[in-house]
């Protein structure tokens, strides 16, 4: 049991984040299991195999003593980190009139300094193994440029995290063992959206995607998996 690896998500509670956890179980690794939603997080842990195999901690990913915990949590428990899903994130409508600013500030800070507060509370475990792979959810929406969009804005900024970690990685740390991929997904039929979208990805698919970059040989650094609906035109 000791010799499985540790895969660590956040936003596992539901969508990507949940399908990921079912198939890197499967897979078996042992989780570390993050989102604010603590009772759904129970329940995955629990069917996932319970204290042996998954370990369920509420965490908001723009606290930092939370996250700092996260991190402490999965190396008490299991006494390593292998691998970082940093998957937590939400959307807003379209359009510079629409929502809130106090949504806005929300999103920004979930979908870009939740991601930069996962890798600061995490990497420093990883340097001192010299070893593992950050798996980072960015979006097709971070590809190209949607009216009125601020969440595209924080999914452009999210690649631009990945390329700086791994750049970090290989000039600051000399580090050639510490993989980094962003997952880009065109729509996915997720809790994401208030009405279920026709013709999107499972969240699955995108699961499956984040398995296979995990599953490559030390020597093959997957960079980025950009992956759309057969139907989606751009």
């Amino acid at each position: 049991m000791s010799d499985r690896p540790v895969l660590l998500i956040t936003g596992a509670s539901s969508g990507i984040g949940e399908s990921t956890a079912r198939r890197a179980a499967e897979q078996g690794y042992r989780l570390v299991l993050a989102a604010r939603r603590e009772d759904e997080l129970r329940s995955l842990a629990t069917e996932l195999g319970g204290d042996e195999v998954a370990v369920a901690q509420r965490c908001d990913v723009t606290d930092w003593a939370e996250v700092e915990g996260l991190a402490e949590a999965s190396m008490a428990r299991f006494g390593r980190i292998d691998a970082v899903f940093a998957n937590a994130g939400f959307g807003a409508r379209r359009g510079f009139l629409e929502e809130s600013p106090e949504q806005w500030r929300a999103m920004l800070d979930t979908n870009v300094l939740g991601v930069a507060l996962t890798i600061r509370a995490t990497l420093p475990h990883m340097l001192g193994a010299d070893e593992g792979h950050y798996v980072i959810t960015g979006s097709v929406a971070g590809r190209r440029v949607l009216p009125g969009s601020l969440y595209s804005a924080t999914k452009w900024a999210v690649g631009a995290i990945a390329e700086a970690l791994r750049q970090e990685l290989r000039q600051m740390h000399h580090n050639n063992t510490i993989r980094v991929t962003l997952v880009a997904p065109g729509m996915v039929d997720t809790p994401f959206f208030d009405e279920q979208p026709s013709d999107a990805l499972a969240a699955d698919d995108v699961a499956a995607a984040v398995l296979y970059a995990l599953s490559q040989p030390g020597r093959v650094d997957v960079n980025e998996v950009l992956l759309r609906p057969a139907a989606q035109a751009s």
